[in-house]
């Protein structure tokens, strides 16, 4: 990674605290969503020129512009089918069968949205949320479908304290926005089948990064290092790093340089192969935390950084529902962690802000505390 951040590609300096914290650029930024308009949002977040023509290159190439068309849209020829039903009917053009789809009310949207409401209890928004939902609606399946899989092991002795002020996040804005203009409540337990996505994601990734961190995310990594680095391992263009060191964190980013991001949001990423940097400069991060956010599938990436680290946490940001897009194709974290590293517990799996389509989670895995009368070879 020859580039340095902070930056964005096209734009002659980068200021990343004063896009957190500027009130102007949040309220045009704001207003520009709010007219669904994120060509115009983006350019204003970013200090882009209005004449931008940078080509976003990820699993497809676009513009800003043409993104925006996508926007403009809408659900036509089934941008936004995230909800098929099981009944079917009949196109009258050629007589095959197609699904129904469902479409979530805006209220639905917006509880969604709410359950990352940082002054809150996440626990106890994910209850509210079910309890709220019309019995057989779309809220009541994301509602268990994110229930049956939240966890906190109340021995983790993990404590999130809400936020007393605002919590300046600049990715939930624009998450936010996608919900309500993508027509997304939330994932239920058939979105790992949905092979869809929308080019306003790629424009995400290439800003922000591939997943959106919930305030609770940050402050749980924060309260699983007590005090210890975090590795950084896959870091991207370092948006979790950046948001993490807000929170207080020392961490340390290190990412291989592999993928192009239009915007790096720290100046110190470490350019190195991250199996290489664990073994050889952090002597197995035997006293670090790893984390891997959104870590690729393939080149066996995932297992070859586990079997480095000798420490005692790791955390995952990935998804929860087996689509194959993090870590492992045909499996999730989870349940390798269970088969292949059985020194290791899962105590934490909390929902995240997922982009529409997706199911993602912060996973936590601890290496187990040895028995009394067993002497730990690690």
């Amino acid at each position: 990674m020859s580039r340095k951040g902070p930056s964005t590609i096209g734009v002659a300096t980068f200021d990343t605290e004063k896009l957190l914290t500027d009130p102007e650029i949040h309220q045009k930024a704001r207003d520009a969503l709010s007219r669904d308009d994120l060509q115009s949002a983006i350019k204003i977040a970013f200090s882009l020129s209005d004449k931008d023509k940078y080509t976003y290159h990820a699993s497809s190439s676009i513009t800003l512009e043409q993104a925006q068309q996508a926007v403009n849209a809408g659900g036509i020829n089934g941008l936004c089918a995230w909800y098929p039903s099981a009944e079917v009917f009949q196109n009258d053009e050629d007589g095959s069968e197609r699904r129904k789809l469902k479409y979530p009310s805006p209220a639905e949207v917006q509880n969604y949205i709410s359950l990352f409401d940082p002054s809150k209890s996440g626990a106890n928004l994910l209850k509210g949320f079910k309890a709220n939902a019309k019995k057989n609606s779309l809220q009541s399946g994301v509602a268990e479908n994110l229930l049956a899989k939240r966890y906190v092991s109340p021995e983790a002795g993990i404590v999130v304290p809400k936020a007393k002020k605002g919590h300046a996040n600049v990715y939930a804005d624009f998450w936010a926005w996608s919900c309500m203009c993508l027509r997304w409540g939330g994932p239920n337990v058939m979105s790992a089948q949905t092979s869809i996505s929308h080019a306003c994601l790629i424009i995400f990734m290439h800003h922000f990064g591939c997943v959106c961190p919930s305030y609770e995310s940050l402050e749980i990594v924060r309260a699983v290092s007590r005090g210890r680095t975090v590795l950084d391992v896959g870091s991207g263009n370092g948006y979790w790093t950046f948001m993490l060191r807000r929170h207080g964190v020392d961490v340390v980013a290190v990412d291989n340089g592999q993928s192009t991001w239009r915007t790096l949001w720290i100046e110190d990423t470490i350019n190195e192969d991250g199996t290489r940097y664990i073994k050889q400069k952090r002597k197995g991060g035997k006293d670090d935390v790893l984390l891997m956010v959104y870590p690729v599938v393939g080149l066996e990436f995932t297992v070859s950084v586990l079997n480095a680290y000798k420490g005692d946490i790791v955390c995952v940001v990935g998804t929860q529902n087996g689509n194959g897009y993090t870590g492992f194709r045909d499996e999730m974290i989870d349940s390798w962690m269970a088969r292949e590293r059985k020194d290791f517990e899962r105590v934490v799996q909390v929902p995240l802000p997922s982009f529409a389509g997706k199911d993602d989670a912060l996973f936590v895995f601890r290496r187990k505390q040895p028995k009394e009368g067993v002497v730990s070879n690690t």
